[in-house]
């Protein structure tokens, strides 16, 4: 509390206007400042981390799993942030299977997000065949299963990158 100290007048002598001195008691004010601090922690809602639920198959050994061509989608994940996709699969040692057309887009909205709609549309249920390449982040793998999700995806695989890969990008001149 404040405390203003009076002197006390002496006898036979005119009392003179002098300067008080002032002390004002800190102690309340810190102790109501420590109360509010702890209420409003106590009482806070953290940031809830979000995250993606992945539902991973039990591989088996004895039967890979098959995808139809037809069904299809293949996204390579480049260098700088870009995306290579085709349609169906690449079998350079199937005579009959013809080339893909390699296709280059990036994230976002009017990128790999219109493919996947497009894509949708031609076909009601495609799988998406996902395949990260040595050059590409860890950022562009995080983007592209938030692509999976925006776009609603039911079936969509994370692939090794192979050599044949490899191959179909050096022949496009991507790599």
């Amino acid at each position: 509390m404040a405390a203003i100290q009076q002197p006390t007048p002496q006898a036979g002598k005119k009392p003179r206007v002098r300067k008080h001195s002032f002390h004002l008691d800190m102690t309340p004010m810190v102790d109501l400042a420590f109360l509010l601090l702890t209420f409003f922690m106590l009482t806070t809602t953290f940031a809830k981390p979000r995250v993606m639920q992945l539902t991973m198959p039990v591989p088996d050994k004895k039967q890979p799993a098959l995808v139809a061509s037809k069904r299809a989608m293949t996204i390579v994940l480049g260098k700088n942030h870009q995306l290579h996709y085709y349609f169906g699969l690449y079998a350079p040692a199937d005579p009959t299977v013809p080339v893909p057309t390699l296709q280059t887009t990036s994230f976002g909205a009017q990128g790999i997000r219109q493919a996947l709609l497009a894509r949708r549309s031609q076909q009601p249920k495609p799988i998406i065949l996902i395949k990260p390449s040595p050059q590409a982040t860890y950022r562009d793998m995080v983007d592209i299963l938030d692509e999976m999700n925006i776009t609603d995806q039911e079936k969509y695989a994370l692939t090794d990158f192979s050599a044949t890969d490899r191959q179909l990008l050096e022949a496009n001149g991507q790599q």
